[in-house]
């Protein structure tokens, strides 16, 4: 059962106040981050395990600020599938492909929308977005898309807890 704000102790909101927030870009970000709690590297790790086994939270990850990196084209592509099978499969073709950054399926029960398989490009060059789109149309049973262009990045934040 996930945990309640007054379920965490002191240490534990110092701890988590701290990993909410960018990781330290370091070869031991966790260790790093233990040192600013006033514990140990273990203890932050089993908090966050603990954390996860539990349901309290999700997914722990990175996010990467891809037009910093110089991924200045970005397509959030719409393909068309038959049911979740299908997107299951084109997922994992997707996910061999190093420009696409994540891909979900999600039902539209809006009739004018049939798009419910959903994969982020990144590239240097629309080009290489492109082509990501030709090798998903190679390598999968995918055929009907809609891509979207990215025209600006907005300000991406995670949420604040403690």
């Amino acid at each position: 059962m996930p945990r309640q704000y007054s379920d965490f102790t002191e240490t534990e909101r110092r701890i988590l106040s701290l990993v909410q927030k960018n990781l330290p870009d370091s070869a031991s970000p966790f260790a790093d981050i233990a040192a600013s709690a006033g514990v140990s590297e273990e203890e932050v790790l089993d908090l966050l395990r603990s954390l996860l086994r539990d349901g309290s939270i999700r997914r722990f990850g990175a996010s990467l600020k891809h037009q910093r990196a110089g991924f200045r084209h970005n397509l959030m592509v719409a393909w068309k599938v038959a049911d979740q099978e299908e997107a299951d499969l084109a997922a994992r073709a997707a996910m061999e492909n190093p420009r696409i950054s994540h891909c979900y399926y999600r039902p539209s029960p809006a009739e004018d929308w049939p798009y419910e398989f959903f994969t982020m490009i990144h590239g240097r060059k629309k080009e290489d977005c492109l082509a990501t789109i030709d090798f998903l149309l190679e390598h999968t049973s995918l055929r009907e898309y809609a891509a979207l262009e990215s025209l600006k990045e907005l300000k991406k934040t995670s949420m604040t807890y403690f």
